[in-house]
């Protein structure tokens, strides 16, 4: 029997409370590898060479993200998005919880990093596939003139985890050091299995993505969409890619690098940094509706070439501030930084529903988002914890930042030049008053 077609309160809770929970694993990670990872499972050495330890751990799980994204994206472009959907919930949420009961290096010695390492992978592969099905299930449930709008539902997930990720750290961030390595910092991720729980219950209830059900009757399901997609599109898929990076460039350099940066070289207490990044999550979410509805309106290419340019322009000034060691400078910085991400974030389901034919865009959407991830979410915590201690400044960073995010920009403009599909065309002929 035939679900009937999911009401958009359905998607909106499917794509947000799913890519929320899922997001929340992820981060919850990041955020112990800044504060307890380095001591509790790389005890030896000196400070720095453990948080970098701690953050390279952090870096495999996004290693693994384009390997799901194109495992993942393959069978979601093969038998469909939903299923993929609770398929991706399950990995995190389940890999997530086991870190909590893991054992410390003091425990079991060496087997603990590598346990460590292992539920990394494995949460880091569920991911993988996590952002492309929660965009397109929503996207391809949406008319062409409201896909921004419906692709914001997943990306509203981001601020989310990062809101909730921080209130259970914050929350357990107050007890004596003693008792946060001992056992405090597991509380976070034992919590999550709460959350699998209701996601589970809330994705089981979608209906397929209409587009995916037309491909299927009209017998188009490719093979090999992965291979495909490479034939037919590799410069898309590159330029995606690189297009891909700032989000998690600007969103990792304060959601994880500014843990650590913020307490060693500007004098923060690490629970003032964790309310300060709680607090810019508002702007971060508003940003995002806003940029949505933009986006509909004016194109989503050209609300991200905005957002590309805006990340370049604030590399330097989010240092400048944040250096000061003064906590509303501190948190005008990571506000806007927030309102940067939010501008791309509101942007970036439905320009890349546009830009991927529906056959291979799962495939597509995934492994481009996770890629750009990957560079810019995996390399720079690392990269920014490598440069400050060479150079003892922020200036190092903020130029990594800068150059990056250029290059991004350079590769949005190139994107929306060569890219003409199906799906942008439809979006483009579609009547703007046309409503779900």
């Amino acid at each position: 029997m035939t679900r009937p077609p999911t009401s958009r309160r359905s998607l909106l809770l499917a794509s947000c409370v799913g890519t929320s929970i899922e997001w929340y694993d992820y981060y919850i990670f990041g955020t112990a590898a800044a504060l307890v990872f380095g001591t509790l499972f790389y005890p030896e050495g000196d400070p720095t060479a453990g948080t970098l330890a701690a953050l390279g751990t952090f870096a495999v799980g996004f290693i693994m993200r384009p390997v799901g994204a194109a495992v993942i994206g393959h069978f979601g472009d093969r038998i469909g998005r939903k299923t993929m959907l609770v398929l991706t919930l399950m990995l995190t949420g389940v890999s997530t919880f086991a870190i909590g009961l893991l054992p410390t290096y003091a425990a079991i010695g060496v087997t603990a990093p590598l346990l460590l390492l292992l539920l990394r992978l494995v949460q880091g592969f569920g991911v993988g596939g996590e952002w492309g099905g929660a965009v397109l299930v929503a996207t391809e449930h949406a008319t062409p003139r409201q896909r921004a709008l419906y692709g914001s539902f997943a990306q509203f997930g981001v601020p989310i985890g990062v809101l909730t990720s921080n209130l259970a750290f914050l929350a357990v961030a107050g007890l004596p050091d003693e008792d946060f390595l001992s056992w405090g910092w597991r509380i976070p991720f034992l919590l999550s299995i709460l959350l699998l729980v209701v996601g589970m219950i809330v994705r089981s209830k979608l209906s397929e993505s209409p587009e995916f059900q037309r491909v299927k009757e009209a017998k188009q399901v490719t093979k090999l969409p992965v291979a495909t997609l490479f034939r037919e599109r590799p410069k898309v898929v590159l330029l995606a890619s690189l297009a891909a990076i700032p989000p998690p460039l600007v969103g990792y350099t304060v959601m994880v690098y500014m843990l650590s940066y913020g307490t060693r070289a500007a004098g923060f207490e690490r629970p003032t940094l964790l309310t300060l990044i709680l607090l810019s999550t508002i702007p971060w979410i508003a940003g995002i509706y806003v940029a949505a509805r933009c986006a509909d309106r004016w194109g989503a290419g050209r609300i991200y070439v905005i957002g590309t340019a805006t990340a370049v322009i604030w590399a330097f000034p989010l240092f400048w501030l944040v250096d000061t060691g003064s906590v509303p400078a501190a948190l005008i910085a990571f506000a806007v930084a927030g309102v940067v991400q939010a501008i791309m974030a509101g942007a970036q389901g439905g320009w890349f529903t546009e830009i991927f034919d529906a056959r291979i865009r799962y495939s597509g959407a995934s492994i481009a988002y996770q890629t750009g991830g990957m560079i810019g979410g995996a390399l720079t915590p690392i990269v920014a914890t490598a440069l400050y201690a060479a150079y003892g400044s922020s200036t190092p960073i903020a130029v990594y930042l800068l150059l990056l995010s250029a290059a991004a920009l350079g590769a949005t403009l190139l994107l929306i030049r060569s890219t003409d599909g199906p799906a942008a065309r439809e979006a483009a002929a579609a009547p703007a008053e046309h409503k779900p």
